[in-house]
């Protein structure tokens, strides 16, 4: 298949675009600079020059390629609703391209918001929340009446690897500021996982042999407590570990806060059997022991 790929040279992107190649796709994909084109010329993808704000080039890819995944988002939480309309708006122009052609377009959630505290399971349908206005999923879903064989991937908080500049770097520099590496309350709450070249077979699969309207689930671990993620980060930076209260959390993490105590256990076990997808990649903790402090 010739495939579009948005958010190509990103962290999840980049994985992706590898693992088609690697199973024989032809890979196009967006780029926003000179920079990242040669990076995807050097990884052996075609390239096609723009940005999500450029509607026209997003409408050319899709319209040339055989299928689309979508990974690209602006992650700029200063201005999120802003840039959450962006990504409902380049979904949009994607499927308008695709309307009536039965191609596959792969689009880019989270099982963070899907079901808090409980465990979150694919048939589960994306909440609507006024403070949480990213809405992929269902600007995905609405573009299946145009004859679009449009999906989801849903991603854990934590999709890890070498070069992770996420949510892991923001709980290690925030450590460091702090001089300590810090849990709210017994620090129980648990964040699933899963490491960037698992997640991206997660996408070919879903693109090659997945249905229209469902969400897929690439969660290789079902949920590691945040007192373990902090207590691998005070052994490595050499800090102390400490409990905090709930209302002192805003202090310690800032904006952050909310995250931290958050508790979202995620299945996948329907993805799995659906799509024949078996997690092989290194675990997160093993994973920051040898990655994230070197």
């Amino acid at each position: 298949m010739r495939v579009f790929v948005t958010g190509a040279t990103g962290f999840v992107g980049s994985a992706v675009v590898q693992d088609l190649l690697k199973h024989g796709h032809t890979v196009v994909g967006l780029s926003r600079s000179e920079e990242n084109a040669a990076k995807l010329k050097a990884a052996g993808a075609e390239v096609l020059p723009g940005d999500l704000t450029d509607l026209e080039s997003l409408k050319k890819g899709a319209a040339e390629s055989d299928g689309v995944i979508h990974c690209g988002f602006i992650h700029d939480f200063q201005r999120f609703p802003e840039v959450c309309a962006v990504d409902a708006a380049a979904i949009t122009a994607m499927g308008d391209a695709m309307a009536g052609t039965d191609k596959p377009l792969v689009v880019s959630s989270g099982v963070a918001i899907i079901a808090p505290g409980r465990l979150a399971t694919e048939e589960m349908k994306a909440p609507e929340l006024p403070n949480f206005p990213r809405v992929s999923e269902k600007v995905a879903f609405a573009q299946i009446e145009k004859g679009v064989r449009a999906m989801a991937v849903r991603l854990p908080p934590t999709t890890h690897g070498k070069g992770d500049h996420g949510f892991m770097e923001i709980l290690i520099n925030t450590a460091k500021a702090k001089g300590k590496a810090a849990y709210v309350g017994e620090g129980a709450n648990v964040w699933p996982a899963t490491h960037r070249f698992d997640a991206a077979q997660v996408y070919r699969l879903a693109l090659e042999k997945g249905k229209a309207g469902a969400s897929y689930h690439a969660i290789a671990e079902q949920g590691v407590t945040f007192k373990e993620i902090e207590n691998m980060i005070g052994k490595k930076l050499g800090l102390p570990v400490e409990s905090i209260p709930a209302e002192q959390a805003a202090e310690y993490y800032g904006w952050f806060g909310h995250f931290a105590a958050l508790s979202a256990p995620s299945s996948s076990e329907w993805t799995r059997a659906e799509l024949g997808w078996t997690p092989t990649e290194i675990e997160l903790l093993p994973d920051m022991d040898a990655h994230y402090f070197g």
